[in-house]
């Protein structure tokens, strides 16, 4: 039968019992604000009772676990959603930077800088020879051509600001999965006794997951599903084997670290390439296999897969602005020098285009289109003297002997242009053809007048034929190679005036002779912004006027922004009802603690009266011996 000290022990384990309870209550109370503490309880039973002739005596109470309340389930949808807004957040705050660059509204951007430029072409065919206008029309066409840079580089700045946090943003990641691998070693250490569950630590490696998930879109995959409705109805935890992975690619696996490689190489402009090292050391590319978290965001944003030969990346809405805004700048200086080169010079000297002098212009890079142009040569008083149609189809090149299909064979045939059967007054008697590497070893188309004609004041103009009218259905010889420009550059990053102009803006012209009155180039350039052309970016072509093609820059900035906004608001709501339905589940009530806290002390004292119980009855047994 079981004795007094039997009783004596009932009570004392009542006391262990209070006791461990009162330390958990305290713990959960300590790390109530906590960030990722979850809050633990005490899982007690009877002890095994005595057996005796009279029956089963019991034997007191004996803590069997302390438990996190946790609910894998619901932690998982957290993670998923902690992903989401990361990417959100970060990607509502670069483009909301990003529309600050493109404040399009009445009298301010780009646009209204470019409505002015074309005002001043009017002014100028209003008076042509005017230099007052002239510098005019210089200063107006810097401020545009500052603004665009100007914008360009900002939008470059905010990509490499991105690219930049690329670099810290992986190495976070690496330190985090190197801690939990450690972490999974510990955990396992401590639970492989069957003894106790490794609540804080298991807490550590929530909040890695979580940051992890924020980070990347980290997905954790465990072993099997452990229920425990003695702690609370949704109380599970997941145990066993356990990986960490990123669109399939595991990061942790058990206790082992698999890093994350990241490098600039060779990139001319800095952009930070991913890759994911395999166990026999295989580098893979991970760029376009990251969709979560922030450095998913930072991957849609700056562009994932980089192009091997500009060194720049091929996709992402940062990068697609960079190209429209290039195809717009570029549009603009091509249409604009192709223009210009109807006015009459003495010499004309293209852009650095270091192509081959066999090969094909209409197959090369270049935005050159068959058809045909004119040459004119104009003597000193402005009157036509020479005229010759140079053809280009899809077999021409630049350089080739005389009466070949190249454009030089076409300029130095010896030709009757006028067909006065005089030798001396054509074409091929006039213009000087030189495409020849130079010091520098820059390769650049020089046309030039004949000596003695350009001391007799002689001049030529180069004149796209048009098929059907359109100012975009002519060759866009002059444009593509930048011969006789009004404009330097070749995109939004390096637009700007001639230098020649910016220097001297009285050299300007406003007509296609030297006559005076002569305004036809300043009226072809006011109807310029009037005429579609074709502006192609990667694979997509848009046919529109440049401040069409401006608008679809700006668009497409305040659409993705709207875009941005709308879905972050819709995520934050969604992570604002998930985190409150995980808090309730797992965060600390101090209101509930200090209930808990009451009933373990009235259960601690309740104890001690047993054990003061059972003192006063030996004290009355050993007074009865006395």
């Amino acid at each position: 039968m079981a004795s007094i000290f039997n009783t004596l022990s009932i009570g004392y384990s009542g006391l262990s019992t209070a006791q461990v309870g009162i330390n958990t209550t305290g713990h959960n109370i300590a790390n109530a604000e906590n960030e990722g503490y979850t809050r633990q309880r005490v899982v007690t039973s009877a002890a095994n009772p005595l057996i005796t002739s009279a029956g089963d005596v019991g034997n007191g109470v004996e803590v069997q676990d302390i438990k996190r309340v946790f609910d894998n389930f619901v932690f998982d949808r957290y993670n998923s959603i902690s992903s989401d807004k990361e990417y959100s957040d970060f990607e509502r705050q670069t483009l909301e930077e990003l529309s600050t660059y493109f404040p399009e509204v009445d009298g301010v951007g780009i646009k209204a800088d470019l409505a002015e430029y074309y005002n001043m072409w009017q002014t100028f065919a209003d008076n042509p020879d005017n230099d007052s206008i002239k510098v005019a029309l210089a200063k107006q066409t810097e401020t545009l051509t500052e603004h665009i840079t100007q914008t360009q580089n900002q939008v470059l700045n905010l990509q490499m600001q991105v690219n930049d946090q690329l670099s810290a943003n992986i190495t976070e990641v690496n330190s985090l999965a190197q801690q939990l691998a450690d972490l999974n070693i510990s955990i396992d250490t401590a639970e492989s006794g069957g003894g106790y569950s490794a609540n804080d630590l298991r807490d550590k490696r929530n909040i890695i997951e979580k940051s992890l998930s924020r980070l990347i879109g980290a997905e954790v995959n465990q072993g099997q599903l452990e229920s425990n409705i003695q702690i609370d109805s949704n109380s599970n935890t997941r145990t066993g084997s356990y990986t960490l992975s990123v669109n399939g690619f595991n990061l942790v696996d058990g206790n082992t670290f698999h890093p994350l490689h990241i490098e600039k190489g060779t990139n001319p402009y800095g952009f930070y390439e991913l890759s994911y090292e395999r166990q026999d050391g295989t580098l893979i590319p991970l760029e376009e296999k990251i969709n979560g978290g922030k450095i998913g965001a930072i991957f849609n944003l700056r562009g994932g897969a980089i192009d091997t030969t500009s060194g720049m990346p091929t996709d992402g809405v940062l990068q697609n602005v960079v190209a429209d805004f290039d195809a717009f700048a570029k549009g603009l200086i091509e249409s604009t020098n192709n223009l210009y080169a109807k006015s009459a010079r003495s010499k004309m000297e293209s852009n650095n285009i270091n192509l081959n002098p066999a090969s094909s212009l209409v197959s090369s890079s270049l935005n050159i289109n068959p058809g045909s142009f004119d040459m004119i040569v104009y003597d000193i008083d402005g009157n036509e003297v020479a005229k010759r149609t140079i053809d280009i189809n899809a077999a021409t090149s630049m350089s080739g002997v005389s009466g070949s299909n190249s454009i030089q064979g076409q300029i130095i045939a010896n030709k009757d242009d006028n067909s006065d059967a005089n030798a001396n007054n054509d074409i091929d008697d006039y213009i000087n053809f030189n495409y020849t590497p130079s010091a520098t070893g820059d390769t650049k188309l020089e046309l030039s007048m004949d000596t003695l004609a350009e001391s007799q004041g002689y001049t030529f103009a180069i004149v796209d034929n048009l098929l059907d009218g359109k100012f975009a259905s002519g060759t866009n010889f002059a444009g593509a190679i930048g011969l006789g420009s009004f404009f330097e550059g070749t995109n939004a990053r390096d637009i700007k005036l001639n230098s020649q102009y910016s220097n001297n803006p009285t050299g300007l012209h406003a007509g296609y002779s030297s006559n005076a009155g002569d305004n036809r180039v300043a009226l072809d350039m006011v109807q310029q912004q009037f005429e579609s052309y074709k502006f192609k970016v990667s694979n997509e072509e848009y046919d529109a006027t440049t401040y069409g093609m401006f608008d679809i820059t700006s668009t497409f900035v305040g659409i993705s922004t709207n875009s941005a906004i709308t879905r972050n608001e819709t995520v934050s709501t969604q992570f604002n009802a998930t985190e409150m339905e995980y808090n309730s589940i797992t965060k600390v009530s101090i209101d509930e603690e200090m209930t808990n806290l009451i009933k373990y002390q009235t259960s601690y004292g309740a104890a001690a009266k047993v054990i003061t119980t059972v003192d006063q009855m030996m004290q009355t047994l050993l007074g009865i011996k006395q």
